[in-house]
Protein backbone atom coordinates (compact mmCIF):
# COMPACT_ATOMS: atom_id res chain seq x y z
CA UNK A 1 0.00 0.00 0.00
CA UNK A 2 0.68 3.70 -0.86
CA UNK A 3 2.00 5.74 1.90
CA UNK A 4 1.19 9.40 1.19
CA UNK A 5 1.98 10.60 4.04
CA UNK A 6 5.08 13.12 4.28
CA UNK A 7 7.48 12.29 6.96
CA UNK A 8 8.30 15.83 8.74
CA UNK A 9 11.71 17.02 7.52
CA UNK A 10 14.68 17.66 9.87
CA UNK A 11 15.80 21.14 9.94
CA UNK A 12 19.23 21.68 8.38
CA UNK A 13 21.65 23.73 10.71
CA UNK A 14 23.03 27.10 9.95
CA UNK A 15 25.65 29.40 10.39
CA UNK A 16 27.67 32.42 9.37
CA UNK A 17 30.15 31.31 7.20
CA UNK A 18 32.90 33.32 5.52
CA UNK A 19 33.16 32.94 1.75
CA UNK A 20 34.87 34.61 -1.10
CA UNK A 21 32.05 36.51 -3.94
CA UNK A 22 33.15 37.26 -7.17
CA UNK A 23 34.36 41.29 -7.65
CA UNK A 24 32.68 41.65 -11.16
CA UNK A 25 29.35 43.36 -10.83
CA UNK A 26 28.31 40.74 -14.10
CA UNK A 27 28.95 37.49 -12.02
CA UNK A 28 27.41 35.93 -8.89
CA UNK A 29 30.50 33.09 -8.23
CA UNK A 30 31.50 32.40 -4.42
CA UNK A 31 33.15 29.92 -2.25
CA UNK A 32 32.98 28.57 1.02
CA UNK A 33 36.73 30.04 2.17
CA UNK A 34 37.32 26.39 3.94
CA UNK A 35 36.90 24.87 0.56
CA UNK A 36 39.29 27.60 -1.71
CA UNK A 37 42.29 26.17 -2.44
CA UNK A 38 44.15 29.37 -2.84
CA UNK A 39 44.97 32.61 -0.24
CA UNK A 40 43.52 34.88 -2.46
CA UNK A 41 41.27 32.77 -4.53
CA UNK A 42 40.21 34.34 -8.51
CA UNK A 43 36.68 33.60 -9.78
CA UNK A 44 36.31 29.93 -10.73
CA UNK A 45 33.50 31.48 -13.75
CA UNK A 46 34.85 34.51 -14.71
CA UNK A 47 38.49 34.86 -13.85
CA UNK A 48 38.34 38.15 -11.89
CA UNK A 49 39.61 38.77 -8.39
CA UNK A 50 37.33 37.70 -5.15
CA UNK A 51 36.79 40.11 -2.27
CA UNK A 52 35.88 37.63 1.53
CA UNK A 53 32.36 38.05 2.71
CA UNK A 54 29.86 36.26 4.94
CA UNK A 55 26.94 34.20 4.31
CA UNK A 56 24.43 32.11 6.07
CA UNK A 57 24.61 28.97 4.67
CA UNK A 58 24.01 24.95 5.96
CA UNK A 59 26.85 23.97 7.97
CA UNK A 60 29.00 21.55 5.64
CA UNK A 61 32.57 20.81 7.05
CA UNK A 62 35.94 19.97 5.08
CA UNK A 63 37.17 16.56 5.67
CA UNK A 64 39.45 16.79 3.09
CA UNK A 65 42.88 15.89 4.90
CA UNK A 66 44.56 18.02 2.64
CA UNK A 67 42.96 21.93 2.42
CA UNK A 68 45.99 23.35 2.90
CA UNK A 69 45.59 26.60 0.72
CA UNK A 70 49.10 27.48 -1.54
CA UNK A 71 49.68 31.24 -1.94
Amino acid sequence: MYNSRKKPMDEIPEEITTVWNCASDTCNGWMRDNFAFSVEPTCPICGSAMVKGEKKLAVLNNTSFNHTKQS
